[in-house]
């Protein structure tokens, strides 16, 4: 209602007289895609679409996804990366059919996300775009920029809780402050988006969500934000201080050796440049905390080795659209290697995928049935409308943590699946100080009597550059890493199988991997001991390639 029909019809003359500021763009360009979209090629979120010498604001019937991408103008900094005056035109003639074809309205043109992105866009862009431009085509941009920030800031309320509302705060207060004579609306805007940051950020530096691609996503349009503050000599909100200070901490938290993040609820392939950018604003660049209890992560650190446990419950409702099944799964890196991975989230749009990517499955931890220890939300009668957040999951998780100098130990619990199989599923892992051994056990606490077939399932997912073999008859598996660094992995007393699995969250695509398994039957194993061991470090021979140390009397393969 507030940004339908009666909206359009009202009329609209407040236009600023002109631009003060344009915050920065810190996500990085490609001034190879310059030549494409000059051509009319535009490819987005994996589809290509030829425009034929048309306006690609003219085609409706693409993938909304594609649409999305090309109504939300993020393509316009390759155009800038380009710097040539055929590009700057063609980013103005861009811009002047979408105000031609979509000003007032497009079914996804002027979806709240989409309005965000492209405010955000022809602000950080804006000098690009208006250099060497007429006159009527600068009052033009001008009048289409409020219209889209008034419908922004009229409709925020109703955009979807989490990420997406704090974006489009993020959005409209950044453009109050860059346009002339906003007053009392940047003022309310300023404390709009300083109730969000208190309100979304966590003491710890996570986001309410728990997905750390959240806090990338945040901080990419908030630090920019903040330096069109001291720009103009504004004082900071206090809020937005506060949370850049949390936050920074915390994106270290998830990172490997090799500096990716890890694979939980929502976070796929990581953009290392982007997080190298952000990084580069931190001016404390301390180590990483090792516990985040508001956000519900641990990380365990030794030697080169890095361990990052999700302990905590599942999020509200509103903010558990991209959460995972995935409590008391981890991750575990030794120097620039990842051994044990979570497979992540596909950058395909594939409902399919995601699916897969959310069940406890897809995650290294323990599955009871092959069941997932949350339900969501089913896509018929209401998934269409409502998305897939969860509806029932861990609802308490038990914690404690110990660090001592002989190495560090968490031992957690959760009752996921309690309501459905009156099982407790306890997990403790101990990393040593040296970083060479890391010690696991998996418990099921049985609250009565269970079904004699019920099974269980302990997977570890392999990242893909790991390879791995049975060995010992199958009662251990050898890991070797791309460099020579070797790994042994045991269950003593049980047989292990080495299954196939696929990494989702790879840059280039989906790839095949493989997953360490233990099963059993809930009743005859109630507990489960395993044990990651380094057997072999690498060295570089003369001949430049890997030679490896001994294991026992098992020569490694090359």
């Amino acid at each position: 209602m507030h940004g339908g029909p009666i909206f359009r019809l009202q009329p609209f003359s407040a236009v600023p007289s002109r631009l003060l500021i344009a915050p920065q763009d810190l996500r990085t360009a490609d001034a190879t895609n310059a030549g494409d979209i000059y051509g009319g090629r535009f490819l987005f979120s994996g589809h290509l679409v030829e425009t034929q010498g048309r306006s690609p604001f003219e085609l409706n019937a693409v993938h909304p996804d594609w649409q999305r991408q090309l109504h939300g103008f993020g393509w316009l900094r390759d155009l800038r990366a380009a710097d040539s005056q055929i590009a700057r035109q063609n980013a103005r003639a861009l811009v002047e059919d979408w105000i031609r074809y979509c000003g007032k309205r497009h079914p996804v043109g002027w979806e709240a996300p989409v309005v965000t992105r492209r405010i955000l866009s022809w602000l950080a862009h804006s000098p690009f775009i208006l250099q060497d431009g007429e006159h009527d085509f600068y009052h033009a941009f001008i009048k289409s920029l409020a219209r889209q920030v008034r419908f922004l800031r009229q409709t925020i309320n109703e955009t979807n809780d989490g990420v997406e509302r704090l974006q489009a705060a993020l959005a409209i207060a950044s453009a109050c402050i860059s346009m002339a004579g906003q007053g009392r609306f940047a003022r309310q805007s300023i404390r709009r988006l300083d109730q969000e940051l208190m309100r979304q950020i966590l003491p710890d530096g996570g986001h309410v969500s728990r997905n750390p691609k959240a806090i990338i996503e945040i901080m990419a349009d908030l630090l920019p934000v903040r330096q069109a503050f001291v720009a103009q000599g504004l004082e900071i909100p206090q809020g937005m201080v506060e949370s850049v200070d949390r936050m920074m901490p915390l994106l270290r938290f998830f990172r490997h050796g090799d500096g990716a993040l890890a694979h939980f609820n929502g976070m796929g392939s990581t953009p290392s440049d982007l997080i190298a950018t952000i990084l580069a604003y931190d001016d404390a660049r301390g180590a990483p905390p090792s516990n985040a209890p508001h956000s519900g992560y641990q990380r365990l650190t030794g030697g080169d080795s890095v361990v990052v446990m999700d302990t905590g419950s599942v999020p509200e409702l509103t903010l558990s659209g991209d959460a995972h099944a995935g409590c008391l799964s981890f991750e575990f890196s030794s120097g620039a290697h990842r051994i044990v991975v979570n497979c992540g989230v596909s950058a395909k749009s594939n409902a399919i995928w995601r699916k897969v990517s959310r069940s406890t499955a897809a995650h290294s931890t323990l599955t009871v049935d092959d069941t997932s220890s949350c339900r969501f939300l089913a896509e018929k009668p209401f998934g269409h409308f409502l998305g897939a957040p969860i509806i029932s999951g861990p609802t308490r998780v038990a914690l404690d943590r110990e660090d001592d100098p002989a190495g560090s130990r968490v031992s957690a619990s959760h009752n996921g699946y309690a309501p459905e199989f009156g099982i407790n599923h306890a997990r403790e892992l101990r990393l040593a100080a040296d970083g060479t051994v890391l010690d696991g056990i998996d418990l099921l606490e049985l609250e009565g009597a269970v079904d004699p077939d019920l099974s269980f399932a302990i997977r570890f997912h392999l990242h893909p550059a790991t390879r791995a073999s049975v060995i010992r008859g199958g009662t251990a598996v050898l890991l070797v890493c791309r460099d020579g660094e070797a790994w042994e992995f045991d269950a003593p007393g049980l047989e292990l199988s080495l299954e196939e699995s696929i990494y989702l969250s790879d840059v280039y695509g989906h790839r095949k991997t493989e997953q360490i398994v233990i099963a059993g039957l809930v009743q005859e194993i109630p507990s489960v001991t395993w044990q990651f061991r380094k057997t072999a470090t690498a060295k570089l021979s003369r001949r430049g390639t890997s030679d490896f140390d001994e294991i026992g009397e098992l020569p490694l393969e090359d």
